[in-house]
């Protein structure tokens, strides 16, 4: 499966790239004065100043003082686009039941563009981590250290996978963490026999997680759910057990039901 990056696109227009940079300095630097981010972005005052002036005539910018911030337009996007992805329609119901069953945190994660993107996260009783876990629902992540991650490349095609791999490599996260081809396609390939995957502190030490993926009636993964917990409680044996027969049951009945919507496509309509 190519990748858009790979095919030769078209012609970019300079102008919508560079308000895009504009958005994105004002993500990493929690809003800016003017000067601050001509300087950040090396550009003249003048310029920045008339794309701020262009994004907020349009509403995806707002002014408090001498403060440019990102306004609340773009959770509005956000949450359309997220509502129209089938995944996380129906895999919320799902997960949210996962995390009051296990106790744990609770993932529904989906990839675009290569990285793996993070549709949705509920907090178990006995969950950790809840400052961490907010802040992945912000960002999207390499794919290749995370159960969700994992379960999504392990059905991927081959071809996908490479690309991937070129574009982002494997960075290390902890000493745990995947670095060679070869071992990640070993390990794709485990998973693919087992059915589910596993993070074993290898985004962070301490933390270990179990995935399974979620596919459609065509084999085309639409993304992956897990939990999430510490190692010492999720490495005792029974409770291992059941956390995995919790996730990849809990992915099944997602893929039931996602299968079961798409289906209605297939009926005749009359008039």
């Amino acid at each position: 499966m190519a990748d858009e990056h790979t095919t030769g696109s078209p012609r970019t227009l300079k102008t919508v790239s560079r308000a895009f940079d504009v958005v994105r300095a004002l993500e990493e630097l929690d809003g800016a004065r003017v000067t601050e981010l001509a300087n950040h972005l090396d550009l003249s005052k003048s310029v920045v100043y008339n794309y701020l002036s262009t994004l907020r005539a349009e509403k995806f910018v707002v002014k408090e003082e001498d403060t440019y911030r990102l306004s609340l337009q773009f959770l509005l996007v956000g949450e359309y686009v997220r509502y129209q992805n089938i995944l996380y329609r129906i895999g919320k119901p799902e997960i949210e039941e996962l995390a009051e069953k296990t106790g744990e945190y609770a993932h529904l994660a989906t990839e675009q563009h290569g990285l793996g993107v993070n549709l949705y996260k509920v907090s178990g009783e006995k969950a950790v981590g809840s400052d961490y876990q907010v802040n992945k629902l912000q960002r999207a992540d390499y794919l290749h250290f995370s159960a969700t991650g994992k379960a999504i490349l392990a059905h991927l095609p081959k071809e996908r996978v490479e690309w991937i791999v070129d574009q982002y490599g494997l960075p290390r996260k902890t000493e745990a963490t995947i670095t060679t081809r070869e071992e990640l396609f070993e390990e794709l390939e485990t998973i693919r026999d087992r059915g589910y995957s596993l993070n074993d502190e290898e985004e962070i030490k301490g933390l270990q997680a179990i995935g399974a993926p979620v596919t459609n009636r065509h084999g085309r993964v639409l993304g992956s759910i897990s939990v999430s917990g510490p190692v010492r409680r999720m490495k005792q044996p029974e409770y291992h057990e059941r956390l995995i027969e919790s996730v990849v049951n809990t992915a099944n009945v997602i893929e039931v039901n996602v299968n079961m919507e798409e289906s209605d496509d297939d009926f005749p309509t009359f008039s």
